[in-house]
């Protein structure tokens, strides 16, 4: 029969392991599940309330990508990317900064916590990277069809 050690982590969590194998409790697969369904709620309320209720003209149409929240749930890292936007990235985040107050209370409100989480409002550049990236696979595509059609041409 194998023997599981249960301990406090640094943070006063209780943890078990197995041997060197962490072992998954289930209060912390409860948490870790819980966190990404507030994440996903934030998204999705954030999405829709700057969709529908901000009417500062820097923000415009955005597109919520991301909501990482932190493990105290003190802080929430949204990203962002504008959406056929005139303002650059940098005008759309302090748009919506600005508005974070009424943002933090109606996502505290419609979701019901006791205590909201600070929005901090980061823009994604994914697509533009993944964009370029792309851009760069098609040209070494093209070079290297290029270069073996000019081997073929050569005699041997």
């Amino acid at each position: 029969m194998s023997r599981v050690a249960v301990f406090r982590d640094p943070a006063g969590k209780l943890r078990a392991a197995h041997g060197n194998q962490p072992v998954l409790c289930s209060s912390t697969l409860a948490e870790a599940q819980r966190k990404r369904r507030i994440e996903a709620e934030i998204q999705r309320v954030l999405s829709e309330l700057i969709a529908r209720e901000v009417k500062d003209p820097r923000v415009g149409n955005v597109t919520i990508t991301a909501v990482n929240v932190a493990a105290d749930m003190g802080t929430a890292r949204v990203y962002f990317t504008p959406f056929a936007s005139l303002n650059p990235h940098e005008e759309v985040r302090i748009g919506l900064t600005h508005a974070g107050g009424f943002l933090r209370g109606e996502v505290g409100r419609r979701l019901r916590l006791r205590h909201a989480p600070r929005l901090e409002f980061i823009f994604d550049d994914t697509a533009d990277k993944a964009s370029k990236l792309t851009g760069l696979i098609e040209r070494a595509v093209k070079d290297d069809r290029a270069g073996h059609v000019d081997d073929d041409d050569e005699p041997a």
